[in-house]
């Protein structure tokens, strides 16, 4: 059948394929637009296919609180460069699985969900093909403040997309929830959580595992000290150590960036005092984009003898 220009143009904007292969996918498709972007899509799958094994380290971390300041959420979307994480497309993509999110049932799996009449996955997909790296929705959260209890939700997000983090703050009062005092602890305290990578809010919440596998650490560094000290005193030594690291790990045992000399349990106190009323730190959430995902170094050195030898 004959295909016009202008289909085939079309086709080309809202695919990025070839001229060719738009005019052939319009031919199979009979000329039906829809189906012709099926058919491009389908053949650059087959591209995304081979990027599949591609680690997405870059990318964006995103937050958002509601209106009433009670919920906020966080989500983490992935891409393989940062030029890439800068697109236009990119960012649209992250901002309407921001918007998902936000209304999304807490703990739903969001590469499910409904966008634009397609699941987000699919979406994914799609501009994997177009922009040609790929793309990750790899977690989300909401933190909220129960019904019936005062309190507020902030977030705070770091170089551009690098960290976020929420946090949620519980007060015995509306009034001392919307006191400056309380507003400002919350607000240095998001900050804290970004610069110094707290792991639990409490001590309780750390367990006996990793208590049990930092005593070990400590007593085999002792073990490779020239100059160890009695056996008789490692106990306590260790005991001493582990203190030290509780402070590190321990949201509210760390000393403070934005008042040294200060821990967070203690300018929570102060806090709650200026405001007449109690504050309490219920839960925090921190996203660092692509913690935990290993990336792939390329040597500069092999891949110039590699194309020496392809050309």
């Amino acid at each position: 059948m004959s295909v016009t220009p202008q289909a085939i143009k079309e086709l080309r904007e809202r695919t990025q394929a070839g001229m060719s292969d738009c005019k052939n996918a319009l031919v199979e498709a009979s000329g039906d637009m829809e189906k012709a972007v099926e058919i491009i899509l389908k053949k650059g799958l087959a591209k995304s296919a081979k990027r599949a094994s591609a680690v997405a380290t870059e990318g964006e971390v995103r937050a958002a609180v509601s209106q009433d300041r009670r919920e906020a959420t966080i989500v983490e979307i992935n891409i393989q460069t940062d030029f890439a994480a800068r697109s236009e497309g990119f960012q649209k993509f992250v901002g309407d699985v921001m918007g998902i999110a936000v209304k999304a049932p807490a703990g739903s799996d969001l590469t499910k969900a409904d966008l634009g009449g397609k699941t987000v996955a699919d979406v994914a997909s799609e501009l994997t093909a177009k922009i040609g790296e790929k793309i990750d929705v790899r977690r989300w959260e909401r933190l909220a403040v129960p019904a019936g209890k005062s309190g507020f939700c902030v977030s705070y997000v770091h170089l551009g997309g690098k960290i976020g983090v929420l946090l949620a703050i519980e007060t015995d009062s509306d009034a001392v929830a919307n006191h400056a005092e309380v507003q400002k602890f919350a607000e240095d305290t998001a900050m804290q959580i970004a610069a110094m990578t707290p792991l639990v809010l409490k001590r309780e919440e750390i367990g006996e595992a990793d208590i049990a596998k930092q005593r070990a650490i400590y007593e085999g560094q002792m073990r490779e000290d020239p100059k160890p000290k009695p056996e008789a005193a490692w106990p306590k030594i260790i005991e001493g150590k582990l203190v030290k690291w509780y402070s590190e790990v321990t949201l509210l045992e760390q000393e403070s960036v934005v008042t040294p000399g200060q821990t967070i349990d203690k300018l929570r106190e102060a806090a709650g005092k200026a405001a007449g009323g109690t504050v309490t730190l219920a839960k925090f959430v921190r996203f660092e984009r692509g913690e935990g995902l290993s990336k792939k170094e390329e040597n500069f050195a092999d891949e110039v003898a590699k194309m020496a030898q392809q050309s």
